[in-house]
C-alpha cells in the first residue's frame, strides 16, 4: 500500500516551545520556593510579591513595581490610575495582541490607531506624528480628535517581539501634545534601546506579563506596573486591592488585580536565569540570521531587523514570508511548530467595528498580518533543529 506524505514520520520534531526543559533544570529550587510560601500560609501580598517588585523594578531600571494578576490587568491598572474613561482617547497600534486596545476599551475610551514601521513592527514615529498633525487639534489645554471629539489622553506603544519601539522621538511627541505614555511591554522585559535604557523605564508607566510562553513566565497569569512615579506606584496598588486603603475604606474603585504570592515566588526563582535565557534565544537568532543568509532566500523571506545598538530579546522570532500560510502547513507537516500574531489587526475585528475602521487605513499592520509568522526560538534548542527548520523553510521554497 502507498503511503501518503501525511503518513510519513518527520524526520525531527522543533516545537514551537517547550518549557519542560526549563523547568527541569531547576525543579528542586521551584518546589522549595513553593513549599514556602505552604508553609507560611501567607497566600496574598506576601514577602515573596515585595521581593519581586524589587527585582523587577530595579531589573527594569525603574524605582516602583507593582505586582498585578495579569499582564491584561497591568494595562488596565494604568489606564485606571491615569484616570482615563469614557470621552477619553488613547493613541495605539492596531499590530499587537488583543489586550492592547481591549483595554481601553474596557475602561470606556477609544482607541486610535496609528500604522507600524514595516522594519521593526513597532509604531512608527512618522505615522503618529502624521496622526497628530491631521486628525487632532488643541482647544485650551485638551488635545481633541477631529473624528470623534474624544480628549486624547495617552499614548501606548507596544514594544513588540522583544524590541523596544523607537522611543526617543514617541515620548518627544507624547511630551509635546501632553500626552501620558503607558508602554505594554508584554514581550519585552529587559529589552533595551540603543543606550542601554529599558522598556518600561520612558513613559509613565510600564506593563509587563508573565504569561507561562513569556521569556520570564510564571506557572499561571501574572503581570507587574513598573513606574518611577511614587504617586502613580501607590494609585495603582490601591487599585489592585478594590481601591481600599486602609481595608474596607474605599476612597476609590479598583479591583482583585494582585500578584498571587505562589507565583511571584517561582518568578523570583526564574528571575535569576533571565539573562541567561535571553542570551540563548539572541544565540538563537544570530545562527537563524546566517543560516537564512546562507540559503539565499532573500526573495522569500525577510528576517527579524534588530536596531543597531538594540537589546532585542526576542520573545518572538518573526520572518515575513511568501506565501505564508502555505509555508506553515509545509512546517507542521515536517513536525516545526510555528505561529502567526497576529491573523487579524485590530482595526479589523469585529468588536471595534463601531470605530468605523476598514481594510486599506493601516497597510502596513495588514501587509504584516498577512506574512509574520513567528519561528521556534527558545534558548534550549539544539542547532540541528534551527538548521532543520531553515532546511525545512528553504525545501519549501525550492520545491
Amino acid at each position: 500500500m502507498a503511503v501518503t506524505r501525511a503518513q510519513v514520520k518527520p524526520a525531527m520534531q522543533v516545537p514551537l516551545l517547550d518549557l519542560k526543559p526549563q523547568y527541569l533544570s531547576m525543579a528542586a529550587e521551584i518546589h522549595a520556593a513553593i513549599e514556602k510560601v505552604c508553609a507560611s500560609q501567607h497566600f496574598i501580598l506576601g514577602p515573596a510579591v515585595k521581593e519581586l517588585e524589587a527585582s523587577i523594578a530595579s531589573y527594569s531600571q525603574c524605582r516602583h513595581g507593582i505586582g498585578l494578576s495579569s499582564g491584561t490587568d497591568a494595562l488596565l491598572v494604568a489606564l485606571m490610575a491615569l484616570g482615563i474613561g469614557p470621552g477619553d482617547a488613547v493613541i495605539t497600534s492596531p499590530f499587537t495582541f488583543f489586550a492592547t486596545a481591549g483595554t481601553i476599551a474596557r475602561v470606556g475610551a477609544r482607541p486610535l490607531f496609528c500604522d507600524i514601521d514595516p522594519v521593526t513592527f513597532n509604531l512608527s514615529p512618522a505615522a503618529l506624528e502624521t496622526f497628530l498633525e491631521k486628525h487632532c487639534e488643541r482647544r485650551g489645554s485638551e488635545l481633541l480628535h477631529r473624528g470623534s471629539g474624544a480628549k486624547v489622553r495617552a499614548l501606548m506603544p507596544v514594544h513588540l517581539y522583544g524590541q523596544v519601539a523607537d522611543m526617543v522621538p514617541l515620548m518627544a511627541s507624547a511630551r509635546r501634545y501632553g500626552l501620558k505614555v503607558i508602554e505594554d511591554a508584554a514581550q519585552a522585559i529587559g529589552a533595551a534601546d540603543a543606550e542601554g535604557k529599558r522598556a518600561g523605564s520612558f513613559g509613565d508607566i510600564g506593563c509587563l506579563s508573565f504569561f507561562p510562553t513569556k521569556n520570564l513566565g510564571a506557572f499561571g497569569d501574572a503581570g507587574m506596573c513598573v513606574t518611577n512615579d511614587a504617586e502613580l506606584a501607590e494609585r495603582i496598588a490601591v487599585l489592585r486591592v478594590h481601591g481600599g486603603k486602609p481595608k474596607y475604606y474605599h476612597a476609590l474603585i479598583g479591583g482583585n488585580f494582585r500578584l498571587d504570592e505562589l507565583q511571584a515566588a517561582v518568578l523570583g526563582v526564574k528571575l535569576k536565569r533571565l539573562d541567561e535565557w535571553t542570551a540563548g534565544r539572541q544565540r538563537n537568532a544570530a545562527f537563524y540570521d546566517q543560516a537564512f543568509r546562507r540559503a539565499q532566500l532573500e526573495d522569500a523571506v525577510r528576517t527579524p531587523h534588530a536596531s543597531l545598538g538594540v537589546r532585542h530579546i526576542y520573545n518572538q522570532y518573526v520572518i515575513r514570508a511568501r506565501d505564508r500560510d502555505a509555508l506553515r502547513a509545509h512546517l507542521a507537516t515536517a513536525g516545526v511548530g510555528t505561529e502567526v500574531y497576529y491573523p487579524v489587526p485590530l482595526h479589523l475585528q469585529q468588536c471595534f467595528e463601531y470605530l468605523g475602521c476598514k481594510a486599506g487605513d493601516y497597510p502596513q499592520s495588514e501587509r504584516a498580518a498577512a506574512e509574520a509568522l513567528a519561528l521556534p526560538i527558545y534558548p534550549e534548542l539544539s542547532e540541528e533543529q534551527l538548521q532543520y527548520v531553515v532546511d525545512t523553510i528553504a525545501g519549501y521554497y525550492r520545491t
